[in-house]
């Protein structure tokens, strides 16, 4: 009979800075690289974890010195994406105006992720956002 395994997650700090974007971009790519089929996620997963990003540095809140923490872990064939910040403020799925020049991220990823949502860190600092990525279908090979 087959074991049951635990999903392989990976783990990150990064500092809360705009800069640390690609070098999370980077560890995504690099754990996809090891998955069987891992770049079925690869587009739809970056441009999530990138909007996940940008917003906990924008608008976390945390002071500068607190990290932003990224988690992959590939579970029941959905990628989980999670973001963790030090932050307090919540999440508000909002619609942006045509003269806005910003507010859309959420809503991006209201529509590309299979399920997202929030919770509060354990430990009672913070929160985190985690996504789910559904796998894009196979390409036909000819």
């Amino acid at each position: 009979m087959p074991i049951a395994r635990r999903p392989r997650m990976f783990v990150a700090r990064l500092d809360s800075c705009v800069e640390s974007a690609p070098l999370a971009r980077y560890l995504l790519r690099a754990y996809l690289s090891g998955l069987p089929s891992g770049e079925r996620y690869a587009e739809t997963a970056e441009l999530l974890l990138c909007e996940l990003f940008a917003n906990a540095v924008r608008y976390s809140g945390a002071p500068d010195d607190r990290h932003i923490e990224i988690r992959f872990a590939l579970v029941y064939s959905r990628l989980r994406i999670e973001v963790h910040d030090a932050g307090s403020g919540l999440p508000v799925l909002r619609t942006a105006s045509a003269d806005d020049e910003g507010g859309r991220g959420l809503f991006l990823v209201n529509e590309l992720a299979e399920r997202w949502g929030h919770s509060l860190r354990p430990g009672g600092i913070g929160k985190f956002i985690w996504v789910l990525v559904a796998p894009a279908p196979a390409t036909a090979t000819v």
